[in-house]
């Protein structure tokens, strides 16, 4: 009946074009669900992280403190370092947490009062007491809340992402359970 040049092509290989735009829509479709599930997660992680890296500065600071002299530290960097440990390089810290920067936070170490008399010789002065903060690098993209802690190791929360304008202020934040 049909000639062969005539005849219909039905042994095909590959995909019609309506069958690719389904797989692309259902693919597309997938991604809108996982994607923002994923940025959530990613969230409460860099967000538990803060907390974790809060906990260890706040242990580094009394280690400091009970090693070199009975004073607090006065920042970050006198608590990271390379070996041989020293009071300005105590090398209690990891170097990346030493230079204000982990997990999409920015931390921020700021020693509060007077500085401790009779501080060892050779070394920068130390202090009573201390304000560190964790503040997301982009709220909403690398977590929503900020974190503080003074000199008693408490750690607060400020959902709103902004940075402790001072001890004061902090304590006024509600504290982690």
């Amino acid at each position: 009946m049909f000639s062969d040049s005539h005849k219909p092509n039905r042994d095909r290989n590959g995909f019609s074009l309506i069958e690719l735009l389904i797989v692309v829509a259902i693919l597309l479709t997938i991604a809108a669900i996982a994607i923002p599930n994923f940025v959530r997660a990613r969230m409460a992680a860099n967000q538990a992280a803060a907390v974790q890296n809060l906990r260890t500065i706040t242990s580094a600071a009394s280690t400091y403190s009970s090693t070199y002299g009975g004073g607090l530290p006065w920042s970050l960097a006198a608590l990271g370092g390379t070996p041989p440990a020293s009071c300005s390089g105590s090398v209690l810290l990891d170097e990346v947490l030493a230079a204000g920067q982990k997990s999409g936070y920015q931390f921020e170490f700021t020693p509060v009062g007077v500085p401790v008399p009779n501080t060892p010789p050779g070394c920068p002065p130390s202090y009573y007491q201390y304000l560190i903060t964790a503040v997301p690098m982009t709220v909403g993209g690398t977590g929503q809340s900020s974190f503080c802690a003074d000199e008693p190791a408490a750690i607060h929360i400020d959902t709103t992402g902004a940075k402790a304008a001072g001890v004061a202020a902090c304590e006024l934040l509600p504290p982690l359970q």
